[in-house]
């Protein structure tokens, strides 16, 4: 699904990605974790084909990350990416323009899940009811490889468990690989069947899930703590 070799990307001085070797495989979902800063957003941003390598590569299917790659690549940034001016369901139609792979069944059941109501002006949702709003845009296309930066970060408890109970509930094992960035481990690491710890770009410790915690004998988010510490 995913293929990144020696991937470095430098910002003037900055290098903030240093080497970087990773796989994802279709049917795995990827937590991506480390604290702000350790180049997870950069590398997200290079996959999904926003920013170019400095060296190295990414390949998506075989592909280079580029305008070829762009309808396979679910991309859910960060940063607040919604109209102010528009409606719950306006929003939903105006992105379901751009998308072939747009699945309108499957967005109005997620929208039902996540207690969201079409006719509700953005203007007036707070950040978590938003934060959902964004997962259902990115959750009713059906691309092979889905990039969600920090679905989590700064929303509050009962927003993130409706998050990821919805990664879990409609996510297509069968059909797509997903990476998740966050740094909110605890609520995340449930979710993840890979995990890449990054500090300043570079990974400091990598593997199965299941086969970290037990070769550590503690949780994910425990051995997030101990090498960050």
């Amino acid at each position: 699904m995913l293929q990144v070799g020696g991937l470095r990307k430098r910002f003037g001085s900055k290098m903030a990605l240093d080497g970087l070797d990773l796989k994802l495989d279709r049917g795995r979902i990827l937590g991506l974790v480390g604290p702000n800063g350790s180049g997870k957003s950069t590398l997200l941003k290079v996959i999904a084909g926003l920013v170019q390598p400095t060296a190295g590569r990414a390949a998506i299917l075989g592909r280079r990350p580029g305008p070829q790659t762009k309808r396979q690549v679910v991309y859910l940034p960060e940063g607040d990416c919604l109209y102010r001016e528009m409606t719950v369901g306006g929003t939903l139609k105006y992105v379901s323009t751009f998308f072939e792979d747009w699945n309108q069944a499957k967005a109005l059941e997620l929208l039902t899940f996540m207690e969201l109501e079409a006719r509700t002006p953005i203007v007036t949702l707070s950040r978590g009811m938003r934060a959902r709003l964004k997962l259902v845009l990115a959750l009713a296309r059906r691309a092979p490889l889905v990039l969600l930066d920090e679905p989590l970060s700064g929303i509050d408890p009962l927003s993130r468990s409706r998050i990821v109970r919805a990664i879990v509930g409609q996510y297509r094992p069968e059909e797509a690989g997903m990476i998740i960035s966050t740094h909110e481990v605890m609520q995340a690491e449930p979710v993840f069947d890979d995990v890449v710890f990054l500090e300043a770009g570079r990974i400091k410790l990598s593997g199965q899930a299941e086969e970290l915690r037990a070769r550590h004998g503690r949780s994910l988010e425990e051995l997030f703590e101990e090498v960050y510490r």
